[in-house]
């Protein structure tokens, strides 16, 4: 497992922000992963752009859709990448989909991953009983493939757990990202069978917005990922998103550690 991934988790409950990469552009992503580095985040999630994105509701989407039409390519994305690492020492995993990898070429995409500092890859497209292909290769280079468990992974959670590697990463609701006004899927008992299969950080992700959410996911896991809100700061902010993503991500991350 990567050491780095680890990392995230060892000093508290981790806060895990996700932007989409070149929305508003990919400067602007280079600065929001400083920023929100800067605000606490444990954990940096990069999402590649792909024309079909079928885990994400209607917010990203339409980020992947205006950020494709920007001209972003998994290429330029690698080369924000190397950028940061010349100064932001967070770990980093991209998530994206199946075909961006495969059509880029599973190996030559693991091997660049990893060359230029990128710890892991979420992949939520990806069954676990097909993960293999993509997780041999990965693991080849260092990175860490992680999994995805959700509501109705009862029967093969402990599978999962036993294979995963980082970090597990809970769904906390049916159906696609999106924030959520409630949240009901029992989330201790989910984390709970994790860590009776294997002792390995659990984050929940999937409809968290508000700190009062992310206060109560905490208690219960070992981090907190957001995605759409602050996609939507993106998209609401444009090119001036920075510091209302940062004042964002700082209360989240208080929040976390008010557990």
């Amino acid at each position: 497992m990567n050491k780095h991934i680890l990392s995230a988790f060892a000093h508290g409950k981790a806060f895990i922000p996700f932007v989409t990469c070149g929305d508003p552009s990919l400067d602007v992503t280079e600065d929001l992963v400083r920023a929100m580095t800067q605000a606490g985040a444990d954990l940096i999630e990069l999402g590649i752009p792909f024309s079909d994105p079928t885990a994400e509701g209607p917010v990203i989407q339409a980020v992947n859709v205006r950020a494709l039409s920007g001209g972003v390519t998994t290429d330029r994305i690698f080369d924000m990448v190397r950028r940061l690492r010349q100064d932001v020492t967070v770990p980093m995993v991209f998530m994206t989909y199946a075909n961006v990898v495969f059509s880029y070429g599973t190996e030559r995409f693991m091997k660049t991953a990893a060359e230029i500092g990128m710890d892991g890859l979420i992949l939520p497209d990806v069954p676990f009983e097909e993960k293999e292909e993509f997780a041999s290769v990965s693991r080849a280079y260092g990175l860490d493939l992680i999994s995805l468990i959700a509501p109705t992974s009862h029967d093969c959670i402990r599978m999962i757990a036993e294979q995963a590697e980082g970090f597990v990463y809970c769904v906390s609701s049916l159906g696609v990202t999106g924030v959520r006004s409630e949240i009901t899927t029992d989330i201790g008992a989910m984390v709970a069978q994790v860590k009776q299969a294997r002792d390995i950080p659990c984050a929940v992700g999937f409809g968290i917005s508000t700190p009062e959410q992310a206060r109560t996911m905490a208690a219960k896991a070992d981090g907190v990922i957001v995605g759409s809100a602050i996609v939507k700061l993106c998209a609401q902010y444009g090119m001036d998103c920075i510091d209302p993503v940062s004042d964002y991500v700082r209360r989240m991350k208080q929040a976390c550690l008010e557990v």
